[in-house]
């Protein structure tokens, strides 16, 4: 009976993907919001960049930033651990904070610069230090804050895409676009945050988040499952652009994953609970999202799906054999269906064969999730290209 739930368990992964967007194909004009609130102020960012040890991309980030074509921000740099004597920011928009002890924590910097602001900002985004930002990012944000949400997710492309491992790591995040963003968002439940790339009303991060303590990655984990507890919703936008650093090498996939793999390990249990209160309250919202929050990484249930059905191929269950195979087939078809319905590169459809590699490389992240956290604070960045280059590039393809 356990080796049957547990077939189960894994198999749902590999369809509920496509289960889930044939659902948002039905509701999804039921849950599109109707009409914008008619908000007695604009909102005021505060736009929080943090950076861990390196800064060499902080001045193409907050060149980008100062690009924004809405007004009414500020830009705040939280340079942890960091040597900032070469950095100069001639721009009154520019807050420069260096702690003086080491945070290394996301959190730990998000509310120093909190604890720091110049005026009291009523909504704040969180951008990472290997980030760029499209002009209309702010503006994008504002349709849905206009709608009445308090939190909103934006779209993060790749800035790079110049190996084998970019291309891949892209078309990973293309997948959780679509089917963790968009369709789930439009399905009626909440988008997953991505770490960066988000905004908040300052009051919700605050309440979700000040108690707290957290260190190591996966903040985001634990600020989605504490908005989703409060029954709010966290809306998708796929026009609120920022440009990502994809992991352009070996041994930083490895650490990056290991550190991400780790961070399901510690945070996946927040998912039961979400959709127990989505039973308990009758909530779309919660039990969606609590389903998504308890699936593994794709190449664990991946591997154990092939696994599973040559054990029952070995053991002469042909017939389970034949529904795996169906299974893996029915998840290959969402995958590229999320391709073909987002705007993917030519490049990332060629480096889909190297997909077997990619998959070893995140075993190798999985034997590594036994080293010590503080290993693992954060991923190294090493794409170079100029904000400028990037930007006109994305606008003109």
């Amino acid at each position: 009976m356990i080796w049957i739930i547990v077939q189960v368990i894994i198999g749902f992964n590999l369809v509920f993907p496509l289960l889930l967007f044939l659902f948002y194909s039905l509701v999804k004009g039921i849950y599109r919001p109707k009409k914008p609130l008619d908000l007695p102020y604009q909102p005021d960012y505060a736009v929080i960049v943090t950076a861990y040890e390196q800064t060499d991309n902080l001045p193409s980030v907050v060149k980008s930033l100062l690009k924004l074509n809405y007004p009414n921000y500020l830009i705040y740099i939280v340079a942890d651990k960091c040597d900032i004597s070469g950095l100069n920011f001639d721009s009154d928009k520019v807050v420069l904070l260096r702690p003086e002890e080491t945070l290394a924590s996301n959190t730990r910097s998000h509310f120093y610069a909190i604890n720091r602001f110049v005026r009291q900002h009523s909504h704040l985004t969180i951008i990472d230090s290997d980030n760029l930002v499209d002009p209309a990012y702010l503006d994008e944000l504002n349709v849905y804050f206009n709608y009445g949400f308090k939190a909103v997710q934006g779209i993060r492309e790749a800035k790079n895409l110049d190996t084998t491992f970019a291309c891949l790591d892209a078309a990973r995040d293309i997948y959780y676009h679509f089917y963790d963003g968009k369709v789930l968002f439009g399905a009626g439940s909440s988008a997953t945050l991505a770490g960066s790339g988000m905004a908040f009303t300052t009051q919700l991060y605050v309440d979700c988040l000040g108690h707290l303590d957290i260190t190591g990655a996966g903040f985001d984990k634990v600020l989605q499952a504490a908005i989703l507890n409060r029954n709010e919703r966290i809306a998708f936008t796929g026009s609120a652009i920022v440009y990502d650093e994809k992991t352009s090498r070996s041994d930083q996939l490895v650490s990056q994953r290991s550190r991400w793999i780790n961070t399901w390990f510690k945070y996946f249990r927040y998912g039961f609970n979400i959709i127990g209160n989505g039973i308990l309250k009758l909530s779309l919202n919660r039990f969606l999202f609590g389903l998504v929050l308890v699936r593994p990484p794709l190449f664990i249930f991946l591997l154990l799906s092939v696994l599973f059905m040559i054990i029952n191929l070995v053991a002469g269950q042909l017939l389970i054999s034949v529904l795996w195979a169906t299974g893996l087939l029915i998840f290959v078809m969402g995958f590229i269906l999320a391709l073909l319905k987002s705007d993917t590169d030519d490049k990332i459809y060629s480096s889909l064969v190297n997909i077997p590699r990619f998959m070893f490389l995140q075993v190798l992240s999985l034997l590594k999730i036994i080293r010590p956290q503080k290993d693992n604070v954060a991923t190294k960045h090493y794409a170079d290209k100029q904000i400028d280059d990037i930007i006109t590039d994305k606008r003109e393809n």
